[in-house]
């Protein structure tokens, strides 16, 4: 029960999130938003203000932003048609439909400059045991000693020797350490060895042989840190996630990675009993992924929208209506198969460990 009370406030802060970016950019361009919904189906509660309503609805797995002429069935009064959303230039839909993935991937931003800044911990660089017959024991490093630098690059943090270690090339390095309070230089040539990247692809790392401790540190940027690196940190796994769903459909990745709603709820609960800034960390990647995936050009999503106005830029003229909500009747179809996959996927998971 705790695990579904977190998943549910995660999903519905990040489905909040996303609406309002469409939301907040149809008022800028001077669209009629009729009604704002965090759910779907029924209407559990509502109310309205202005010239909005704004709804809470029992289905949380989603929600929407219902704008004046989206719809073949809207009757757009005549005095109104210059706040249709039909009947607005294809760029200005194109807008409407961008910003909210755009809003899910600068809240995951914002959550990680919250991280940043209010403090973390990160793996140190203090080595856990050293593995036989690897350079980093032929060199004499010994459990407990602590790498400082790797050819005079300081190395605060597990993470950063590892991107060093990325870097480097196949020669003799110098290895700052320290060993009970006392400084030392080694020098250690790194082994090239087969390992398996996050896809599960084969992949060549340089190694010298040492294994992270389980000791952390407690680290704090200043504001401008915290910046840089929420910056850097939505960047990379904005980038990892595009990569992901491109080896996903050209068959690197199995489809059998792909995990949905039980998954989620799992996570959430365990995030949230590791500590909030886990459970923040979590929502972030959550936040990503949905607005990545929302950028996908399937009919229904916001990608399928952005594309046939893309289409429409190109051709010059308007694609009906009538065209588009059959093109979402078969990309609705695609995202149920994905559902239903990802729920196998999930059910496999809990009963067989795979």
């Amino acid at each position: 029960m705790v695990n579904v009370i977190y998943a549910i406030i995660a999903l519905s802060i990040l489905i909040f999130v996303h609406e309002m970016g469409h939301f907040i950019m149809a008022r800028i361009v001077n669209v009629k938003v009729l009604v704002f919904s965090l759910g779907f189906g029924k209407k559990l509660l509502s109310f309205r203000k202005g010239e909005t309503e704004y709804a809470l609805s029992a289905v949380p797995l989603g929600g929407y932003v219902k704008l004046l002429g989206e719809s073949t069935e809207d009757t757009v009064p005549e005095e109104e048609a210059d706040r249709s959303y039909s009947n607005k230039p294809p760029i200005i839909r194109i807008l409407i439909a961008f910003v909210g993935p755009l809003f899910n991937i600068l809240f995951a931003g914002f959550l990680f400059f919250i991280i940043f800044a209010s403090g973390y911990s990160v793996l140190s660089t203090k080595v856990g045991s050293v593995e036989k017959g690897y350079p980093a024991e032929a060199a004499g490093i010994q459990e407990g000693d602590i790498i400082t630098s790797v050819e005079g690059t300081p190395v605060q943090e597990w993470s950063d020797l590892m991107d060093v270690m990325a870097k480097a090339e196949m020669k003799p390095l110098k290895f700052g350490i320290t060993r009970g309070g006392t400084s030392l230089e080694v020098t250690i040539t790194p082994k090239e060895t087969d390992s398996k990247n996050i896809f599960g692809e084969t992949t060549k790392r340089k190694v010298i042989g040492v294994v992270a401790s389980s000791s952390f540190v407690e680290r704090r940027e200043t504001p401008l840190g915290a910046l840089t690196r929420a910056v850097t940190q939505t960047y990379t796994l904005s980038e990892l996630t595009v990569v992901g769903v491109v080896k996903l459909i050209q068959g690197s990745i199995s489809p059998k990675n792909i995990g949905g709603p039980i998954l989620i709820l799992q996570t959430a609960g365990k995030t949230a009993k590791e500590g909030k800034r886990n459970f923040i960390y979590f929502v972030a990647i959550i936040s990503i992924n949905l607005g990545v995936v929302n950028l996908l050009p399937i009919p229904i999503l916001d990608g399928g929208h952005i594309f046939f106005y893309v289409l429409e830029l190109v051709i010059r003229r308007k694609i009906p209506l009538k065209t588009v909500e059959i093109a979402q009747k078969v990309g609705m179809a695609v995202l149920v198969m994905i559902m239903l996959l990802a729920t196998v996927n999930d059910v496999t998971r809990i009963f067989y460990g795979k």
